[in-house]
């Protein structure tokens, strides 16, 4: 082709690889140089200089042109399928749902889909309540984002103990790949920096936080969405007047710059300080929270920033509570005689160890003489078992270092080999795995001694001694009260057994594993079955815990699970409702998880606690009276007061410091008073009742109401999912196509016993998570059939996974032109005579803001399919294409040279265009453009608000320093030059973001793309073509939108009669039936009406009438009824009428009204009038 033929319109080939563009304009220079400016089949602009060398490779469409309908059929209907499930969040609004392994809940459905999605960017605090299911709802956005080719990259930072927990929900729900950031990892990187390499990456915060080289590495990557859980740890606090900042919040600082959306999760975000809390806010946008806040000078609206729901105000779909009633009660018991003595004894040698530990000068070592003592005192508590072996390694380690000291040194000053510990070490150590925390707790109590002499040494030594002898004589004497009263409490509480007397199941605590392998052994006895106990600690592998925990949730006979707080780590034990603490906590919030382990998501029944409390211990008597006071509360506020009970302050100070202090100084009476009063202030009904309330900050509600719009709104968008039944159809379609081979072994689960190279090619090129295999075992289409007892594990193929997004990309890029030439496709089920026209349509909303390439960004996109007959243009429906077949070579001699009369030499894409931009883009533009409008004028004026305050304040104070600068007053820590320079950049920062939320503002539509579309020749006028007379039945003449009309009358007739509310939720042409609501149920019913002649003995139903009922089959009817003089008699509803979805190139069927009859559950109506 010579660069003279390039004209205007023109359709080329040569210019992009395997597609064909539209030439917008022609501009030479000279006589051998053209700049073609050009569009390509999906709309985008491009240009480019033409030599006449590439006079060769340039072709002209002529044979392939747009719109000349002479395409493949069944390819036209395979690729059109695929480039709608390469944009299936387009017309599956829950995909995530329905590709996860995940029943959500209202409030779960609410916050992905209501609160965090419509978000661009996204900067938001989820903050419900503990067990609400914040990973669910992160793992559902994570994979929405991707559906959406919004993320990429994505880094979750959470506390080292939750890290594992993250991975295994986010691969066994959601399966994505993510992994753990390592040490090992760090060093290995192939690029120097591990952060690039991983995009889907766990990282653990005090790593992040504490490191300065890893931040610098961290400083210089790029994420879409950063996740920060427990993000309460990264806030920082106003302290005399100045801000203290912390390490964790500077990261958050840096993790805010560095990524598009940023996502908080706590459940405490709020310290009951309005300042902090702000501050906390600042890291989600520090505009909107500059500066101190000032009461009656800053106000903050923060609902467009965060969610909060409570566990009292969650619900299920069916309107009731999700989380059943806790309650909570103290088991006192005495010590016996050699067990008081024993305790006595420990407890003096810990505190004068304490005061010795006061005179050390060193801040460090004296916090971790006093970390060592602390966890000894535990220690004690726990068990006989636990004290002894704690005091023996204490002491044989001292023992060893005293050999050390003395060869060495001979009689100075010792060196204390302990690692020293500081508070910021101690505060790290609270959010450590547990095998962690118990290394560091044996390391420090074997080896840190407040000992500074050799002699102060020996003398400690001695006294061990004689502590491990008391020690063991108590553990051999086999008096153990503790073990007594959790034996009386197993055997004589009436909780612990059902109706039928059997012993239900139950989670017993512990914070030290010597304590836990002595339960064991005595509860198994106790029991007379070893099986009938198991236990969770630290030191297992990962493996080995989700087994134990399967073995107790699954196996009936495993009665008692034993557990450390590596049980409260990430592990759900709702299978149990009954709890004993054989051990408290000295933090509330252990508590509190410990609880939340039972009672959770998917608990049921009331759940009960036991607290063991030895009432007449110093630290005893402090437990015992917290527990009767917040008993007495828990009376009158209910079980949220269990929702606060890690927020507690005691006198401003933790729970911990209470302690120590009713160790040290618990023998006298005035502080013994002292202890009781202060836990009684803070537990008291008013200061409760203020922590409830900052608990409920920015209180989102969710009443019955709401919970059913929901669900109405979830059973729509379930009828009409792609997954399994659209994607197993096209998948088996496609691969089938491309070479592969695959075999049903069991009920829709297949093998794959070759994937083709050019499958696996593509994966190579496209893929960026797990590799597309050669072969696999098993795949499925549908969750449930993932896990088939005694069968082979099966790949869940699913948008997202590499086998069929390898297969999807093949197929468009193979075939992407036939898209725009289109194809002939019959329409079985229309008997009238006039042909239609199917055009796809694509349209979309861009702001003023660049994406990385320089595009505007966009920020909604929609699909549609557009039918054309006569005069009339409509929405055809989600996927009318897969109602026609494909015509047959003979029936295409016949439509070919009638073509230009049944087109009427239609303009098809000037229609299109021009039905779209008046009726599509409008309603889509306007509705983006409400939505956002109303988010960035909220964001807009607290910015202006919060910036010109600040600017005022700073300009105030430059002028109040400056008059005293000239007074002689000069303020060192700041003046008039410094306060100036603060307002100026201020006024710059503002003048910067409200130019940034101006370009968010300014959104544009973008011109409708049309980029496929087909001529639908119905079957009645192909018979007119064909020449074909008189044949056509009663029953298919009957079969026409007046007959549908008249059954559909009838039917609504009825449903209102029963108390239902009808509605006709079907188009013009094609699509999903009506979805009646049920009086008093809450649910939908989708009923698909079909009209006969009376005698009639077959039904037609298409492919989408098919597939749609597979989706909703307990809510999905098909009514039949006879139609006799445009009126319906003889009305049957039936219920599960399918089985199977047909394959892909199956367009309706053909059914036997009698087999239907038969194969599914009837119900006469008869005649309705």
């Amino acid at each position: 082709m010579r660069l003279e033929d390039l004209r205007k319109d023109a359709v080329i080939r040569g210019i992009l690889p395997d597609r064909t563009v539209t030439v917008v304009d022609v501009r030479w220079f000279g006589d051998s140089v053209v700049e073609l400016t050009y569009k390509d089949n999906t709309g985008r602009l491009g240009s480019e200089l033409l030599y006449r060398d590439r006079e060769a490779l340039l072709e002209e469409a002529a044979a392939g042109r747009p719109w000349s309908f002479n395409g493949d059929g069944e390819l036209l209907r395979l690729v059109s399928e695929a480039r709608r499930i390469r944009l299936a969040h387009l017309f599956d609004p829950h995909l995530a749902v329905h590709t996860s392994d995940v029943d959500p809940l209202p409030h779960q459905i609410t916050a992905v889909y209501g609160e965090m999605l419509p978000r661009q960017p996204l900067r938001f605090l989820l903050a419900d309540d503990p067990g609400a299911g914040k990973t669910i709802m992160t793992g559902l956005l994570i994979k929405e984002l991707i559906a959406r080719g919004d993320l990429a990259r994505c880094l979750i930072v959470c506390p080292g103990n939750l890290a594992e927990q993250w991975q295994d929900e986010l691969d066994r729900r959601f399966h994505l790949p993510f992994e753990i950031l390592t040490n090992d990892r760090l060093e290995a990187a192939r690029t120097g920096n591990a952060f690039a390499e991983m995009p889907l990456l766990i990282a653990r915060l005090d790593k992040l936080s504490r490191n300065e080289d890893v931040q610098a590495k961290l400083k210089v990557s790029e994420w879409d969405l950063v996740v920060c859980d427990e993000a309460h740890k990264m806030s920082a606090s106003f302290f005399g007047g100045e801000v203290k900042y912390t390490k964790r919040y500077h990261l958050g600082e840096l993790l805010s710059r560095i990524t598009r959306h940023f996502l908080l999760l706590t459940a405490t975000p709020h310290n009951g300080k309005e300042e902090d809390f702000q501050l906390f806010m600042a890291l989600l946008d520090g505009d909107r929270f500059e500066g101190r806040f000032r009461d009656g000078v800053h106000t903050a609206d923060i609902s467009d920033l965060m969610r909060r729901l409570v566990k009292e105000d969650l619900l299920k779909f069916d309107g009731t509570p999700l989380f059943p009633e806790r309650r909570a009660y103290s088991v006192n018991y005495t010590l016996s005689d050699s067990e008081a003595r024993l305790y006595e004894e420990v407890t003096h040698y810990v505190r004068e160890e304490f005061n010795r530990a006061e005179r050390i000068g060193n801040e460090n070592r004296r916090g971790t003489v006093g970390f060592a003592l602390t966890s000894l005192q535990r220690r004690l508590a726990s068990s006989p078992e636990a004290i002894y072996q704690s005091l023996r390694r204490r002491k044989e380690r001292l023992e060893k270092r005293l050999q050390e000291e003395e060869l060495l040194k001979r009689g100075a000053a010792i060196n204390n080999g302990a690692r020293i510990w500081t508070e910021e070490d101690l505060d790290d150590l609270e959010d450590a795995p547990e095998q962690e925390i118990e290394a560091a707790e044996d390391a420090v109590i074997d080896q840190a001694t407040a000992a500074l002499t050799i002699a102060e040494l020996r003398a400690e030594i001695d006294l061990l001694r004689k502590l491990e002898t008391l020690a063991r004589e108590v553990r051999a004497s086999g008096k153990d009260c503790k073990l007594e009263q959790l034996s009386s409490l197993l055997q004589n509480n009436s909780a612990m057994f059902d109706a039928s007397g059997l012993r239900r199941k139950l989670v017993l605590f512990t914070e030290h594993r010597d304590t836990l392998n002595y339960l064991v052994s005595r509860i198994r006895s106790l029991i007379g079955r070893d099986e009938a106990v198991v236990s969770i600690c630290g030191g297992m592998g990962r493996e080995e815990r989700k087994r134990i925990q399967e073995l107790f949730t699954q196996d009936k006979d495993t009665l008692v699970l034993v557990a450390t707080d590596a049980a409260g780590e990430g592990i759900n034990l709702q299978r149990a409702h009954l709890m004993v603490n054989y051990d408290l906590p000295w933090n509330p919030n252990r508590l509190e998880q410990r609880f939340g382990r039972i009672h959770r998501i998917g608990q049921t029944e009331v759940c009960h606690l036991w607290n063991l409390v030895a009432h007449e211990t110093r630290e005893g008597e402090v437990f015992k009276r917290l527990f009767e006071k917040l008993e007495e509360e828990r009376a009158a506020l209910g079980g949220r007061v269990f929702d606060v009970l890690g927020k507690v302050s005691f006198d401003n100070r933790p729970l911990r410091d209470l302690l120590v202090e009713a160790i040290r100084y618990g023998d006298q009476p005035d502080v013994k008073a002292r202890l009781h009063q202060v836990v009684d202030q803070a537990l008291d009904r008013d200061s409760l009742m203020r922590l409830l309330e900052d608990h409920a900050l920015a209180h989102d509600s969710m009443d019955v109401r709401k919970v059913m719009a929901i669900r109405e709104e979830m059973e729509r968008i379930e009828a009409r999912r792609l997954q399994p039944h659209f994607i197993a159809a096209f998948f088996r379609g496609a691969f089938s196509l491309l070479g592969g081979k695959m075999y049903e072994r069991e009920p829709k689960r297949w093998e794959i016993t070759h994937v083709p190279a050019a499958i696996r090619s593509r994966d190579r090129l496209i893929g960026t998570g797990i590799p597309v295999l050669p072969r696999y075992e098993r795949i499925c289409f549908e969750k449930e059939r993932i896990h088939v007892a005694g069968k082979p594990l099966a790949a869940f193929v699913c948008p997202g996974h590499p086998l069929l997004d390898s297969v999807i990309d093949l197929i468009l890029e193979r075939h992407r032109d036939l898209l725009k030439r289109g194809a002939v496709l019959i329409d079985p089920a229309d008997a009238s005579t006039q042909a239609r026209v199917l055009a796809y349509v694509e349209h979309s909303v861009c702001d003023a803001r660049l994406d990385q390439s320089g595009s505007r960004r966009t920020v909604s996109r929609q699909m549609q399919f557009v039918e054309m007959r006569g005069e009339e243009t409509y929405n055809a429906g989600p996927a009318p294409y897969l109602d026609y077949r494909p015509a047959t070579e003979a029936e295409l001699a016949v439509v070919n040279p009638a073509l230009d009369d049944l087109l009427h030499g239609m303009d098809v894409e000037s229609r299109v265009v021009s039905y779209a931009v008046q009726h599509l883009v409008p309603a889509h533009f306007n509705a983006v453009r409400a939505e956002k409008e109303r988010r960035v004028d909220k964001i807009t004026a607290a910015v202006k608000d919060r910036l010109t305050k600040e600017i005022n304040f700073w300009d105030h104070r430059a002028l109040e320093l400056a008059a005293q600068e000239a007074a002689g007053k000069v303020n060192a820590a700041l003046n008039s030059a410094k306060a100036r320079e603060r307002a100026d950049n201020l006024t710059a920062r503002l003048q910067q973001r409200l130019a940034e939320l101006a370009d968010e503002r300014k959104l544009a539509p973008m011109p409708p793309v049309v980029f496929g579309g087909a001529l639908i020749v119905p079957q009645g006028l192909l018979d007119t073509l064909q020449g074909i007379q008189g044949t056509a039945a009663p029953a298919f003449a009957a079969d026409t939108r007046t007959s549908e009309l008249a059954a559909m009358r009838a039917v609504m007739a009825y449903e209102t009669r029963l108390g239902f509310e009808p509605a006709d939720g079907s188009p013009p042409k094609g699509g999903e039936g009506g979805g009646p609501g049920g009086p008093g149920t809450g649910k939908l019913r989708f009923i698909e009406v079909k009209g006969r002649a009376a005698g009639a003995d077959t039904v037609i139903v298409t492919k989408n009438e098919i597939l749609t009922p597979l989706n909703k089959p307990e809510d999905f009817i098909l009514a039949i009824a006879e139609v006799t003089d445009g009126m319906a008699a003889n009305l049957r509803y039936v219920r599960q009428p399918f089985r199977k979805e047909p394959d892909f190139g199956v367009t309706c069927v053909m059914y036997s009204i009698a087999e239907l009859l038969s194969a599914g559950i009837v119900e006469n109506i008869g005649q309705i009038t």
